[in-house]
């Protein structure tokens, strides 16, 4: 699922036994349709002189007038390497691409890099950017929550003296969720080097801190229209069989922090992570059981927590909720070696399965029309390859796009209400490239049905590119700390010491 260059933090990492794949239909609604898959032009929306370009995951990204964010690199070395912001060691920028001009947003005033992490209908993003500052209790770069605004790029600070931050979230409304450092000392927070982490809500230049559930750090990922927000938080100052307190999910709401509460669990680090809040209120994630020995996906529905369960083994996490309530992710089966995309609906898990002659799939994403997008894979995740599930079917994006492009799809990440995907397209070299399909109309010329000998579209690089020069900072390399890359880019993960799953299978 995840890209291979940029997290370690990575359902498909699981899929790694044999299994006879399960071909189920299991969209409900799309029943009765008959199955006719779209072909799609392809754009490859390039970089800024830089190998590869990168889009988050499980984020909003992609709009439904077909506006796309994510980061690229340039050509411009990481003046903090080795502890780089990205693996590959170049600068890398937030882009925005519509209408097949790619903008450079650049980043703050002295600073190198940065990244967006959430985009709404307004196309403002939000996002994270670094300074040119060193922190001086971690000994690496700042990094602050950004929002950029048309063409503006907006420092939004941190809480009563912290040095870090992050935005996470940026509504139609213009207010934003994230997370920031204050100066109040935390030995949970950097390894006992730093500072608390708080959740926040930012409106008109003005930063609130929105508590805890008791503890001393909050982590806010997710706003929705109606200016909730869900997250994770400490809920005491007392350490718990991993070594930090107990975390419980979130939902702040008209100035109330609300806990959703847990399974049992009790195994700090991994009792309670979000992964999606849609503009009903109602938010997904997953909880330990009892014994911290299965992890299960859970579904918050104004006061009541379902355990929305798994094929009959320990992990499942769901990766998107629509606003119908539909939720696609990943279970595993009894063994615990093998997992297939889920669909959550109406209190029911569907297996979505495989392609044929696969073992393993995720489902990343699913719009108001039920199509859903992830990957499937052969028992390998390095050969995986982008899907799309449709009218209870599933077809390889691959074979759905001109031949010759020189592109493998690997995985689909988002898909917005006109259809448009966005995929990891690997280049021969192995660069990545963000990908986006855009359906083809009936009647076009340009993007013929390549069963018939034509080939669909293919735009290699934007039509033109709006670039901002690459800020180098003056900051002595040699300064800074361990990057911060995975701990702000991981959102899911904060800053402060949470071990991933322990109940997940082992790659």
């Amino acid at each position: 699922m995840k890209s291979r260059t940029l997290t370690c933090i990575t359902a498909m990492t699981l899929f790694v036994a044999l299994v006879v794949p399960v071909w189920l239909a299991a969209q409900d609604r799309a029943q009765e349709k008959t199955t006719i898959h779209h072909h799609y032009k392809l754009i490859d929306v390039g970089t800024f002189g830089g190998p590869s370009t990168f889009i988050m995951e499980e984020e909003q990204m992609l709009l439904n007038n077909g506006t796309l964010t994510g980061e690229s690199d340039t050509s411009i070395p990481d003046p903090y390497a080795p502890n780089c912001f990205v693996a590959e060691c170049f600068v890398q920028h937030a882009f925005r691409w519509q209408d097949g001009v790619l903008t450079d947003l650049g980043a703050l005033p002295g600073g190198s890099s940065s990244n967006s992490n959430w985009i709404n209908s307004r196309g403002w993003i939000a996002g994270i950017s670094q300074n040119g500052v060193i922190d001086p209790l971690t000994g690496g770069p700042e990094i602050r929550a950004v929002l950029w605004r048309d063409t503006e790029i907006i420092d939004l600070g941190t809480l009563g003296g912290g040095n870090e931050s992050g935005a996470f979230g940026v509504n139609d409304g213009g207010q934003v969720a994230g997370a920031a450092t204050n100066a109040v000392p935390d030995p949970f927070s950097f390894g006992g080097l730093g500072t608390q982490l708080r959740a926040f809500l930012w409106k008109n230049g003005v930063m609130q801190d929105l508590g805890t559930l008791g503890g001393p750090d909050a982590f806010a990922q997710f706003i929705n229209k109606r200016g909730q927000v869900a997250g994770f938080s400490y809920t005491s100052f007392t350490p718990a069989s991993g070594g930090v307190p107990q975390i419980d999910p979130f939902l702040w709401d008209n100035g109330r922090m609300i806990d959703l509460g847990n399974f049992g669990g009790t195994n700090a680090g991994t009792s309670g992570l979000i992964w999606g809040l849609n503009n009903r209120g109602q938010v997904i994630g997953y909880l330990n059981l009892p014994g911290d020995q299965a992890t299960h996906p859970f579904l918050w529905d104004h006061g009541k927590l379902t355990d929305l369960g798994t094929f009959g083994g320990s992990f499942g996490q769901p990766n998107w909720i629509n606003d119908a309530g539909d939720t696609v992710g990943f279970a595993f089966f009894a063994d615990n070696l093998t997992a297939h995309a889920a669909l959550w609906t109406n209190g029911q898990i569907h297996d979505l399965g495989t392609l044929p002659g696969h073992q393993g799939s995720g489902a990343d994403a699913i719009n108001s029309e039920g199509q859903i997008v992830g990957e499937s894979n052969p028992g390998d995740i390095t050969k995986s390859s982008a899907v799309l599930w449709e009218n209870g079917s599933i077809v390889d994006l691959n074979s759905l796009v001109a031949p010759n492009s020189g592109l493998h799809l690997e995985g689909a990440h988002a898909i917005n209400d006109r259809g448009e995907i966005e995929c990891d397209g690997f280049l021969p070299n192995g660069h990545l490239h963000a990908i986006l399909l855009i359906p083809c109309a009936e009647g076009d010329e340009s993007c013929q049905d390549r069963a018939g000998g034509a080939a669909a579209a293919i735009q290699s690089s934007p039509a033109s590119v709006t670039q901002r020069p690459p800020t180098a900072t003056s900051v002595n390399p040699a300064l800074s700390g361990r990057g911060m890359l995975e701990r702000l880019r991981a959102r899911r993960f904060p800053w402060y010491h949470v071990p991933g799953p322990g109940t997940a299978p082992p790659n």
